[in-house]
């Protein structure tokens, strides 16, 4: 996991959120929807903790976890920051894969919206859904992010230079049979795993999981710019609301999954 803690030690992840709302945005609405109304959530993979600030904001406890320490640094301080301090029960360094601090069944609902597109090895990726249901009450929620070999291989294809080495057919046909994704210049995304989205649900299922939803977290306004959003803030504020209410509602359409950067399997602990 080297080049996961390589990459996330130079990269921005509360800025691309920030950058990019659409998937924070639609994916805070689901968890809203379907998260327990308290109870302490583990954020398995947190990154910097965007999620987790939002919901300590909303009383629940939480307990935050990074594979890079460098991350986990900045979970603290946007806390401290934030006087959120109090809620946070853990922030700990750890390992998706084995998450020895914590007891079975001590979390009412878990998120872990990273692991899942950084282990390349099955064996891996069992393991850190293994974990996830052994931390998670029976009849506990969980919102588990994935990324699909169909957008992937989109932006390959449009953007061939920028995703080397799925810049040529050979290269291309591997990594659809395989998912694995390494890129070729210094500096870029990590190494990744992209699932097919026919696979997520009975992937988790096969773990013990009911499935309840799988959201596309870009929904269908995962390309708008600054300026688009804009244009329909100017509409007026019910307007607009209606606009986003709109666009929360697509996010379940399942014939637009292919198009979203990131999706979000909500399930149940069985």
């Amino acid at each position: 996991m080297g080049n996961v803690l390589e990459y996330y030690n130079r990269f921005d992840e509360w800025g691309r959120l920030d950058r990019e709302p659409m998937e924070y945005l639609v994916n805070l609405h689901y968890m809203k929807k379907y998260l327990p109304v308290q109870g302490h959530v583990l954020d398995n993979g947190a990154g910097p903790g965007k999620y987790s600030m939002e919901l300590a904001m909303h009383g629940y406890d939480i307990s935050l976890t990074d594979l890079t320490p460098r991350l986990v640094e900045q979970a603290s301080v946007k806390a401290n920051e934030l006087n959120l301090l109090d809620r946070f029960k853990t922030l700990e360094v750890a390992d998706a894969r084995n998450l020895y601090l914590f007891e079975d069944e001590q979390f009412d609902a878990s998120l872990m919206l990273g692991p899942m597109y950084h282990l390349q090895d099955e064996i891996g990726r069992n393991q850190a859904i293994e974990e996830l249901s052994r931390v998670t009450k029976r009849g506990g929620v969980v919102f588990v992010a994935f990324m699909t070999r169909t957008r992937h291989l989109t932006n390959s294809l449009l953007n061939p230079l920028q995703w080397r080495p799925n810049d040529n057919m050979r290269e291309l046909t591997s990594f659809m049979e395989t998912g694995i994704f390494n890129h070729s210049d210094e500096g870029r995304f990590t190494g990744a795993y992209y699932f097919n989205i026919e696979d997520i649900q009975p992937f988790m299922e096969s773990h013990g999981f009911e499935s309840m939803d799988l959201i596309a977290s870009s929904s269908v306004a995962g390309s708008f710019s600054s300026e688009q959003f804009d244009y329909w803030r100017s509409r007026g504020e019910e307007d607009f609301r209606d606009v986003m209410e709109l666009i929360y509602t697509e996010a379940a359409n399942p014939y637009i999954l292919g198009l979203s950067s990131h999706l979000l399997y909500i399930g149940r602990r069985s």
